[in-house]
């Protein structure tokens, strides 16, 4: 039986929560996906939103527990999270993003999360993860190096009259394709488990698991490419667009995977031990994130688009590719992620290969500061804000 104070710890923790989730919706991981689209013409803001919304929700759904478990458990050692803690943890981080949001400070939701988690937990008297943190600093620091250098090849290729773009792009269309090839995804695997693609197809084929998983990824891989092949011979606009759509179909897919964790991840201490499945609570989160992008997302869409029409095609697609392959790595690492430090570091890697693409130093800094001051004030904030309540009750 729950006493009254402990369901309304829950309740307060719930729509905590759901702020977070309804604020991941509605801003990066809800309008930058499809924003290249609709700066190229190829769907309407209104749409965009819409398919934003449920393909951040299935992607929730369906890839969201490794992010979760790694937020609820894996960021403080010897102690789990208590219902007041957790609470404070997501009235902590979603208060800072609702500063950014309403000041125009660029907030990172996985660093303001990560950082609340981790002050409130050291309060409790818990040890520090230092193997976690370890994996994710380095995914931290290197996603702009990694993104933007990824998107800057790729952009500078494009761009290169000497290679025929016909050609060309259909070749990341084929990496693009080994990547999915890969991707794990709860539904294809056992109970409790996910499987890839790749998995599912070599199965029946008598073949090594190995040799089998890899002849699926190439021959994945190599469809994707010829199917865009083809629709590029037959009009070359309309399958660069077709192109755009599918990369932000994945991109939004991605995000809801990655970025469900930071609002549920949390709640799971509470919940689990009271018979709530995992599964429930990445959809209540999910439904969060649908909300968030139907109600939030098309306006920012709109906005951003105007940013990514002036990157053209070219430069969107070289944007969107790594951002998709780091947000599926942080995934199946159950790394918390920044969807911001992604895009914004795969804009400007694609900005600089045309020159620069007006890409500002001293604004660049000025995140890069934002970024670390969300995660140092978050950790200070939850540590002093768990003490404050500790000695108070």
């Amino acid at each position: 039986m729950v006493d009254a104070a402990t369901l309304a710890t829950l309740l307060v923790a719930g729509l905590a929560s759901m702020f977070m989730a309804w604020a991941i919706g509605a801003g990066s991981s809800g309008s930058t996906p499809f924003a290249p689209a609709v700066g190229a013409n190829a769907i309407s803001v209104m749409r965009a939103g819409f398919f934003v919304g449920l393909l951040g929700f299935l992607g929730a759904v369906l890839q969201g527990a490794n992010v979760s478990e790694a937020v609820g458990r894996e960021l403080i050692g010897g102690v789990s999270l208590t219902p007041t803690a957790a609470t404070l943890a997501l009235i902590i981080a979603a208060t800072l993003v609702a500063i950014g949001v309403f000041t125009g400070y660029p907030i990172a939701t996985a660093f303001t999360v990560t950082g609340a988690v981790v002050g409130v937990g050291l309060a409790m008297g818990g040890d520090p993860a230092w193997a976690k943190y370890r994996e994710i600093g380095a995914l931290w620091i290197l996603t702009p190096f990694v993104g933007g250098g990824i998107a800057y090849v790729t952009a500078k290729t494009l761009r290169n009259d000497s290679w025929d773009e016909q050609a060309t792009v259909p070749v990341l269309a084929g990496l693009v394709g080994v990547i999915l090839a890969n991707v794990e995804f709860v539904v294809l695997g056992p109970p409790g488990e996910g499987a890839t693609i790749a998995q599912t197809i070599a199965g029946p084929l008598p073949l090594s698991p190995i040799a089998g998983q890899a002849v699926a990824t190439l021959a994945l891989g190599a469809l994707s490419g010829l199917a865009l092949y083809r629709d590029l011979r037959v009009d070359a606009d309309r399958g660069q667009r077709r192109f755009l759509l599918v990369m932000g179909g994945l991109v939004a897919f991605s995000a809801g995977g990655s970025q469900v964790g930071l609002a549920v991840g949390p709640m799971l201490p509470l919940v689990e031990p009271r018979g709530v499945p995992v599964t429930a609570a990445l959809v209540g989160g999910g439904l969060g994130l649908l909300v968030g992008s139907w109600t939030g997302a098309p306006r920012m869409i709109k906005a951003i688009a105007q940013d990514y029409s002036s990157l053209g095609p070219r430069r969107s697609i070289a944007a969107l590719i790594p951002s998709f392959a780091i947000a599926q790595t942080a995934v199946f690492f159950g790394i918390p992620v920044s969807f911001n430090e992604i895009i914004v570091s795969s804009i400007i890697g694609s900005g600089y290969a045309a020159g620069g693409g007006g890409v500002s130093a001293s604004k660049m800094g000025y995140t890069v500061f934002a970024w670390i001051a969300s995660l140092v004030g978050a950790i200070v904030v939850g540590y002093a804000g768990y003490t404050g309540v500790s000695l108070l009750f």
